[in-house]
């Protein structure tokens, strides 16, 4: 499992967004040159705690864009409920699919599988968080290994201030 420093550029990926597009951190890092980038890797539409804090991003994303601070979410769920998900929650941040656990490989994502000790709705991925500067270094990570513990957005938000005042 991928352990990344502070500081450290990283890796790209290619995902399908809801629409259809291919999208590469690459590209984004290229269009969005004066932004940082916040990475949320999501178990799925079917998880209330996500749905909880993916409706706390969407109502802080004016905070966020204020901010200069990029959103980009990710799971591994349906396409389709993926779709109805957005809809019904008027989400408007990019949602991208980790079809072949792409992401989850490169980044190091949990993966609750068969081994796991506890049951928890199956197999799946648990929730990652990533910031990254406008090159796509690495200013803070969170890997989860259950739904809880997360940093919601309100903290996330605390996280970058604190972050950019203590810059070298």
């Amino acid at each position: 499992m991928p352990q990344f420093k502070l500081n450290e550029q990283l890796p790209d990926f290619s995902l399908e967004s809801l629409e259809g597009k291919t999208v590469t951190f690459s590209d984004v890092l290229a269009e969005k040159g004066n932004h940082w980038h916040l990475i949320v890797y999501f178990r799925g539409s079917w998880c209330p705690a996500c749905m909880e804090e993916l409706d706390e991003f969407e109502a802080s994303k004016s905070y966020f864009d204020k901010q200069n601070i990029n959103l980009i979410t990710i799971t591994h769920d349906d396409k389709e409920d993926l779709e109805r998900m957005v809809d019904d929650h008027g989400f408007t941040f990019p949602v991208l699919v980790d079809d072949d656990y792409e992401f989850l490989d490169k980044y190091g994502v949990h993966y609750h599988g068969k081994d796991t000790p506890y049951e928890d709705h199956g197999e799946h991925p648990e929730p990652a968080y990533f910031l990254t500067d406008e090159s796509g270094r690495l200013m803070y990570q969170q890997k989860q290994t259950s739904p809880f513990g997360r940093p919601h957005p309100k903290e996330l938000r605390k996280i970058i201030q604190y972050i950019r005042k203590n810059l070298k």
